[in-house]
């Protein structure tokens, strides 16, 4: 027999069965386990039940004397109701012949329950016919794009999602009022049903006219801008959620509802027309926020910011922004915490003595042209610097036009001038770009101009940005920067980077993630005040690895090409070997791989900890002065910690690394300057003897990438 059915009906039900368990004190719940349960995991069936689990250390016997952990007690009706709730939730999966049984174990305090379920052989789609849609789609090409499928068990929620997913797509091409009618023949001694899907399509429609309701000080041809739905084209029903989070993305709006405003179809068969109605209601104009923070390679941080949303009556917003890093033990706010173990990453960092600051005015155009195009224009002035590598002095401009903001790879072209100046321990100087003399290193630390055009882009689609688990992000980035877009004639260089990220979940906790990182630099020549030949970039462009983040075998920024320089003792006429200091100087070229499998900890362990293992592969290199070759690729594995927290994990890694240091060349300083006196140094590099010496310990929140 073929009859119609309401699919949700079984969801239905559970929800009406599922209430809170109530009453405190009874009997412990010490152990909930289900057993023989092959199609449906564990965790899918604790969210069916009233039932529930005591915490971790009140359940496990080696932790339970602690007295710690929620209790959670159990209520005997509800646990007789669970039986049928395991049942329905069967019979809507497929399982219609499914058996489920407990075996309760009490004691005097505690109670320790099993469901024993016999799933049995599913009912499984034998037909699945697809009608109605003849000249609207190609539903035979779109049939594997479904949840349910011929072959799979009849799953009613996949069902009903299945007849969902349709409707969506006839919205999506012109058919607001599209309907799709279910249809069932189940033979249950066969353990087999054909299924079917009918269109009800209605008449294909466009968009009429569209009304905006609820403004106050905005002007109607803000918001109206703003709307991806226009009048005489045909109805997408996706256009209507993405205008919907436009105007929330504004800043103005503290509701916005984009809805049809004639629910009822017109009785014509041919093409009609259908009236949109935005709801609108305003919030806040302006808003304010500040927020104090903390990071190894920064001590203390603050930020402020001032926001004006619908900045002079359109849809434009203005945003201030002001940040400051190195409290506490940089100038003017030294509290000597870089002699503590807070902050004492930056005892000898060279770039931490100065407070770094960033002020900024940017005004956003959310609507440049087209709803798809957004633009900004903003000033700055900065301080910033990268821990033992540089410091960027810069106030400027820039602009900014992305396209395709809204779609799933916005690109962005932008164009930035400064001026502004960069300094670097003068050992990076001479031996990257053979400024030894005072006079050479003063001439590349000056003020310059500095302009360049950016072209940017990002497909982004992981699940969450904290914690993602699948999808992947891809990022590109190119930059010009010459005499014909403004730049002094030593800032002259083109700069590209490349990076991709993969995320694969296994199972349901346990998550494989990979990473692939490339650029580089080409530069100009340049030619030092001494008559010596450099393709010189500045330092705040070059590349850099080593840390948390990157090849964590390595300290920060410690990864690639090094320098050592020994100092002259002026009264005796000694060279000081004793004293010889190393120092990466980065590299004109990257090449970065990472592996990482992120897995739960064990059950004595709480839910929010979580264990990596991970292997960092990278290299920095000079092109002019070392060959690109798989021999110099640094590879480090390691093993981490993770902590769930709401600002992200909180991490901690430990690598291996077995490589002795990177040979450099040996520069002597001396008043007038620097000389090298060897090409290579030290003579015979080793690794440290000791395991221990070679671990390398980082601490960082968020994860590795």
């Amino acid at each position: 027999m073929r009859n119609a059915f309401p699919s949700l009906l079984g969801a239905a039900l559970v929800a009406a069965l599922v209430v809170p368990a109530s009453g405190q004190g009874g009997l412990v719940v010490r152990g909930l386990r289900f057993v023989g349960n092959r199609s449906i995991d564990d965790y899918t069936l604790t969210t069916v039940i009233a039932t529930t689990n005591s915490g971790t250390f009140a359940t496990k016997w080696y932790l339970r004397w602690l007295g710690l952990g929620e209790k959670r007690y159990i209520d005997e009706i509800e646990f007789r109701r669970d039986v049928i709730r395991l049942r329905l939730y069967y019979r809507q999966s497929g399982y219609m012949g499914a058996v489920v049984d407990t075996v309760v174990r009490r004691t005097a305090k505690d109670v320790y329950i099993t469901f024993q379920i016999h799933e049995g052989e599913p009912v499984r789609v034998r037909r699945f016919d697809l009608t109605g849609f003849e000249g609207i789609l190609n539903i035979e090409k779109r049939r594997r794009d479904l949840p349910l499928h011929v072959g799979d068990p009849f799953n009613r929620f996949l069902f009903q999602a299945s007849a969902d997913t349709i409707l969506n797509w006839l919205r999506n091409v012109g058919y607001p009022y599209a309907d799709v009618f279910r249809s069932l023949d189940a033979n249950a001694a066969l353990n087999q049903a054909d299924i079917g899907l009918e269109a009800a399509p209605g008449p294909r429609t466009r968009v009429g006219s569209v009304e905006i309701q609820g403004l106050k000080k905005l002007h109607t041809d803000a918001v109206r801008s703003m709307l991806s739905v226009r009048p005489g084209e045909w109805f997408q029903q996706d256009k209507l959620y993405q205008t919907q989070r436009d105007l929330y993305g504004m800043g103005v709006f503290r509701s916005a509802n984009v809805v049809l405003l004639d629910s009822l179809a017109p009785q014509t068969p041919t093409d009609s027309v259908a009236r949109v109605l935005v709801q609108t209601e305003e919030g806040p104009r302006h808003g304010v926020r500040t927020g104090l923070g903390y990071g190894t390679a920064d001590c203390f941080r603050f930020q402020a910011g001032w926001t004006a949303s619908g900045f002079l009556g359109g849809a434009r917003a203005l945003d201030i922004t002001g940040r400051m890093t190195k409290l506490g033990v940089g100038h003017p706010f030294d509290a000597g915490l870089e002699n503590t173990k807070l902050c004492g990453l930056l005892e000898d960092d060279f770039t931490s003595d100065t407070l770094n600051y960033n002020l900024s005015a940017t005004l956003r155009q959310p609507v440049f042209f087209s709803p798809r195009h957004t633009a900004s224009i903003g000033v700055f002035a900065e301080r910033r610097s990268e821990f033992k590598a540089y410091t960027h002095e810069a106030i400027g401009a820039n602009v900014g036009v992305t396209f395709n903001a809204r779609r799933a790879v916005p690109v962005t072209l932008g164009y930035t001038y400064s001026v502004g100046r960069t300094t670097t321990d003068p050992i990076r100087f001479c031996s990257v770009f053979f400024a030894c003399t005072d006079a050479d290193r003063q001439a590349l630390a000056r003020r310059r101009a500095f302009g360049a055009i950016t072209l940017s882009g990002v497909r982004d689609r992981v699940n969450s940005p904290l914690e993602p688990s699948r999808g992947s992000v891809v990022t590109f980035s190119l930059m010009h920067a010459s005499k014909l877009v403004g730049s002094d004639p030593g800032y002259e260089f083109n700069r590209g980077e490349l990076e991709v990220i993969r995320y694969h979940p296994i199972g349901r906790n346990t998550v494989f993630a990979w990473r692939v990182k490339a650029g580089t630099l080409l530069p100009e020549t340049f030619r030092s005040l001494s008559g010596i030949a450099a393709r010189y970039v500045p330092p705040d462009q070059r590349f850099y690895a080593g840390g948390p983040n990157t090849v964590r075998g390595y300290r920060l920024n410690g990864l690639g090409p090094r320098v050592y320089v020994v100092p002259y003792d002026t009264a005796t006429g000694d060279t000081l070997f004793s004293e010889v200091r190393a120092a990466a100087t980065g590299g004109n070229s990257l090449f970065l791989a990472n592996a990482e499998l992120r897995f739960p900890a064990p059950p004595f362990l709480p839910q929010r900890v979580s264990f990596g293992a991970f292997v960092d592969i990278g290299q920095l290199y000079e092109r002019e002065k070392s060959i690109i070759s798989l021999q110099n690729i640094r590879v480090t594995p390691g093993v981490g910690m993770r902590v769930t927290t709401p600002l992200g994990p909180v991490r901690l890694d430990v690598a291996y690394n077995g490589y002795p240091p990177e040979q450099g060349p040996l520069l002597l300083q001396q008043p007038i300057g620097f000389t090298q006196i060897r090409t290579a140094y030290p003579d015979n590099p080793t690794a440290p003897p000791s395991f221990w010496d070679r671990l390398v310990f980082q601490f960082a929140i968020g994860q590795a990438f």
